[in-house]
This record gives C-alpha cells, structure tokens and sequence, in this order.
C-alpha cells in the first residue's frame, strides 16, 4: 500500500489528499503583521531565500508562507500550543476547508 493510501483520497486512481503533515518550520510571533523572506535567519543568505513577503495573521492565529512554508502562529492566539500537524495551511487571503 503506497504512501499511507488508507489516510488519502483518490480521485481517478491519483491520491490528491493525504493526512496533514507538520509544517517544516513554526515561528512564534508577538504580532499579527509579519515579514517572511525565506532566508532572514541565515546570515548573508538572502540569495538563498525569496521575495520579502509580509503576511497577516487572522482569526485563526495563524498563517502559511507560500514560498517556503514557514508556518506563524501568533503567540497567545488559537494556534499557540496546538499540534501544528493538525491544522490546515492557510496562505494569507485563504480559508481553511
């Protein structure tokens, strides 16, 4: 059985949904308007990130880079302390489903 398929949905024979995996990176924030560009944490490695986008955390108390992943959770706000696994992403602007 590939890839978990008992946690997946199939439509036409292709899995198009599986089980929620852990963002690749949480980041714990004081306020509901930041910064993403993939790459402030590496000193000098801005060539290695992408474009500074700036992000707004909603009702949810959290929110998705859509470049690289980075999950943040507002600290204090519904998301903080929950398992990051079992939320869906939200890129800004999204609902999740």
């Amino acid at each position: 059985m590939p890839i978990a398929e008992s946690n997946c949905r199939a439509r036409r024979g292709l899995l198009i949904a599986c089980a929620m995996l852990p963002p690749p990176e949480v980041i714990r924030v004081s306020q509901p308007r930041v910064a993403c560009d993939g790459a402030s944490d590496i000193p000098g490695g801005a060539a290695l990130g992408h474009p500074r986008v700036w992000l707004q955390i909603d009702e949810h108390g959290y929110v998705d880079c859509g470049y690289c992943d980075r999950r943040f959770v507002l600290i204090g706000g519904p998301a903080d302390g929950v398992d990051q696994a079992t939320l869906p992403d939200i890129a800004e602007g999204a609902s999740p489903q």
